[in-house]
Formats: C-alpha cells, sequence, structure tokens
C-alpha cells in the first residue's frame, strides 16, 4: 500500500497527544489503542525507509562573529 507523509505525519501527532482518533484527508480512523497506533507508525517508517523516500536528519549550525 502506498503510504503518505500527510498520514504518517496524523499518526504521529494523534500519539503525542495521546489520543487513538486520527484524521487525515476527510477520514476518522480509530485505532484499538496506543500500541496499535504506534505498531502503524513504524509500519509506515519502516515501508517509506525501504522504498528510499525517508529524508535525512538535517542538521544546521548558525554561528556569529564579532570584528
Amino acid at each position: 500500500m502506498a503510504w503518505t507523509q500527510i498520514e504518517l505525519d496524523a499518526l504521529k501527532s494523534a500519539y503525542a497527544a495521546g489520543t487513538v482518533v486520527v484524521q487525515y484527508d476527510g477520514k476518522r480512523i480509530e485505532y484499538g489503542s496506543e500500541a496499535d497506533l504506534l505498531r502503524r507508525i513504524r509500519t509506515i517508517e519502516a515501508e517509506i525507509s525501504s522504498q528510499g523516500g525517508k529524508a535525512k536528519p538535517r542538521v544546521g549550525y548558525a554561528t556569529f562573529s564579532r570584528d
């Protein structure tokens, strides 16, 4: 199945909020438990990663100097 970043973001937001109800693209899905929700998140992340679609974490450093 083709997962979207929108779905993954919605799942992560719901998990972070401590709820098992996810809404995106006009859909409303209620998971049985937080463990079920986390399992779905991990499944989608693994599939996206295996397709090479996972973005690498980026870190930026700001510098400042007074001359």
